[in-house]
Order: C-alpha cells, then sequence, then structure tokens
C-alpha cells in the first residue's frame, strides 16, 4: 500500500509560502475568484494577482513574474492554448488531485478527452506524476485501470486490448524503479491502495474526474500541467472556490 494524502499536507506546504500566485478569471464571474482570493491570502498561501487575459497570464509565469497560476474561471481553451504558445508545447498533461467523500488523496490521469490514448502517452504520466508527488515528498505508489477484470479476457476485443496495455504499462513503470500494480477495473480498491491512478484513457478519466467530483461532491483541488518548466494548475469552473486550487499551487511553486 502507498502512502496515503491528506489535504492537510497541501495546505501546511502552501502556508506562509510567500508566493506570487495568479489566478484566472472572466469578467462576468469574477467575484468567485475575487473572494477566493481573499480565502487563500487569508490563509497564507500567498500573495495573488487576478488576471483577466489568457495569454498575459501564461507570459507572466514565463517569465516569472508569478511564481504559480491557477486557470481559475478563465475560458479552457484560451488558458490551454495560451499556456501552449508561450511554453512552446505542442500537448498538456495534467494530473488531478482528487479526494472521494469518504477516502484520502490520490493523483488522477488522464482527464482530458484526448489524453491518454496510448501506452506510452499513459506511461509519460507515470513518470512526470511521480516526479510531482516527490516534490510534494510523497512516494509514489501507482494503480493502473483497465476495462475490466482479468477473468473478463474473451468477452470483447475492446476489454482484452485494455488489459493488455494495462499489463505492458505496468511491466514498464516496474522496470523504470517505480511501484506499479494493475488494479483491472477496481478503482475502489486503487483508491485505497494507491496514491497515483492511471485510466485506461482520457475519456473514462474524465467521466471518472466529473462523477466524483461534480455528482460525488468529492473534492478537487485541481490538475498540475506535468510537462512545463513552471508550476500552472488547471481548474474546474464548477468548483465553488479556488482557494485549494491556490494552496496546491503555493505548495508546488514552494518545491521549486
Amino acid at each position: 500500500m502507498g502512502p496515503m494524502m491528506d489535504a492537510d499536507l497541501v495546505f501546511a506546504k502552501a502556508r506562509n509560502s510567500g508566493a506570487r500566485i495568479g489566478v484566472g478569471a472572466t469578467p462576468k464571474d469574477i467575484e468567485k475568484v475575487r473572494h477566493s482570493v481573499a480565502e487563500a491570502e487569508r490563509s497564507g498561501y500567498g500573495q495573488c494577482i487576478i488576471y483577466l487575459e489568457p495569454a498575459a497570464l501564461a507570459l507572466d509565469l514565463r517569465e516569472d513574474r508569478i511564481d504559480a497560476a491557477v486557470r481559475g474561471n478563465m475560458d479552457s481553451n484560451l488558458a490551454m492554448r495560451a499556456v501552449r504558445h508561450e511554453f512552446e508545447v505542442d500537448h498538456l498533461l495534467r494530473m488531478a488531485l482528487l479526494q472521494p467523500p469518504s477516502g484520502s488523496l490520490f493523483f488522477f490521469a488522464p482527464v482530458g478527452v484526448d489524453e491518454g490514448q496510448t501506452v506510452t502517452q499513459r506511461l509519460e504520466f507515470a513518470v512526470l506524476g511521480a516526479k510531482l508527488m516527490r516534490r510534494l515528498g510523497l512516494e509514489p505508489s501507482i494503480g493502473v485501470l483497465s476495462g475490466g477484470r482479468k477473468s473478463d479476457r474473451g468477452r470483447s476485443a475492446l476489454v482484452d486490448r485494455t488489459l493488455d496495455e494495462a499489463a505492458e504499462l505496468v511491466s514498464i513503470c516496474q522496470q523504470a524503479g517505480l511501484r506499479a500494480k494493475d488494479c483491472e477495473i477496481l478503482i475502489e480498491d486503487a483508491a485505497k491502495e494507491c496514491n497515483l491512478i492511471i485510466a485506461p484513457d482520457g475519456i473514462s478519466g474524465n467521466l471518472v474526474f466529473r462523477t466524483l467530483h461534480l455528482l460525488c461532491e468529492g473534492r478537487a483541488l485541481g490538475a498540475p500541467i506535468l510537462n512545463l518548466d513552471a508550476v500552472f494548475v488547471d481548474t474546474s469552473r464548477a468548483k465553488s472556490s479556488y482557494a485549494d486550487s491556490i494552496a496546491l499551487a503555493a505548495a508546488l511553486a514552494r518545491m521549486d
């Protein structure tokens, strides 16, 4: 079993960080961001600056005028496009930090519907996700999901493919010195035993994220972008407050 996480770990690392955090907002819903910023600053998570323009947020992050960025309720497509342009990357890898209503925090990916379509792409999540966790002082324990139990083999070509790919990914992770386990389709066991979970693809990962966070009222602290030389925490516009995402950004900035 991997070391379990608690939100208090993130908050403790963020407190008194002195970080300068850029937070994205849309003009029509800026009050939610203002309230989140006030809450974060009262909690000691750093000094927050609100941005209305995605390009300005991405530029200031690249130029080190801010220590970290949080998307807030800024339009996702515009924000991600600005980050890709400013940092000159052709794709972004986001890993969500989730907590079921009665359970421990765990990192989870892929959550973008167009992400994690191959074993190679999911390996990138595992390797970079493990690196991020170690920056927080956590030793990663990786649970790899597939589309069924091993006993389901033969019922569906698609399920068989996910079983084969999960076994391949676990083997590669272990050869790379990472602790990894094939959890089949048993996400309920993976969430108890592992602190970094890899979904079969971005579509199923996005469905898990939305089910846990939006239907079951689980906590979603945010989704750090793994393949940037900077701290950018993506968020869901459905969140009632971004203070915990600001804390996550401050904690990661402090580790740099």
